[in-house]
């Protein structure tokens, strides 16, 4: 897969890639809706790590990560970053 966040260290799931791609996406979005476009939700693709059709357990596009063997979860550091952005917006 083409995921960077398989690895928990010191307690974190450092994903990158999926921050940064959730940064540029709600940004826009914003900008959108500063333009006047009427946009009344964002969903959020996917809340935890799991099997994909295409991918197996090979991509993890979760904002938690989810050892398969455990079953422990550990929000990704883009998840901590969705808690703060909901939280700022009230």
């Amino acid at each position: 897969g083409s995921c960077d966040n398989t690895e928990i260290r010191d307690g974190k799931v450092q994903d990158n890639l999926r921050l940064g791609y959730l940064e540029t996406h709600i940004e826009q979005i914003a900008n959108m809706i500063e333009a006047g476009v009427d946009i009344r939700g964002y969903f959020l693709w996917s809340l935890m790590d799991n099997f994909e059709w295409a991918e197996g357990y090979e991509a993890r596009f979760g904002i938690v990560h989810v050892d398969y063997a455990t079953q422990i979860r550990t929000v990704k550091e883009s998840g901590r970053w969705y808690e703060r952005l909901v939280k700022s917006r009230g």
